[in-house]
């Protein structure tokens, strides 16, 4: 599934990815590819997000409000804040 993150300032991420958890508002949600239809507000935490291919790379993203959605096997987030995690 292709997955953009965005945030006031610009584009955080843009690629194909197995997995996204996400902080939604009231909890963590995880997306797979081909995943319904889905909208929900961001609360404050990680996004993780985990690429496609033989080594499985996860990238971290701190963000803060916004919203994210999935739709025809595409996630997108859009960010008040988003940032990526120091390791």
């Amino acid at each position: 599934m292709h997955v953009s993150v965005i945030s006031a300032e610009r584009s955080v991420f843009q690629g194909e990815a197995e997995t996204v958890v996400a902080p939604a508002y009231d909890g963590l949600v995880g997306i797979l590819p081909h995943h319904a239809p889905f909208m929900t507000l961001l609360g404050a935490g990680v996004v993780k997000i985990t690429q496609s291919g033989t080594e499985k790379v996860t990238t971290r993203l701190q963000v803060a409000g916004g919203f994210l959605q999935v739709a025809s096997n595409v996630v997108r987030i859009v960010a008040r804040s988003a940032a990526p995690v120091a390791s």
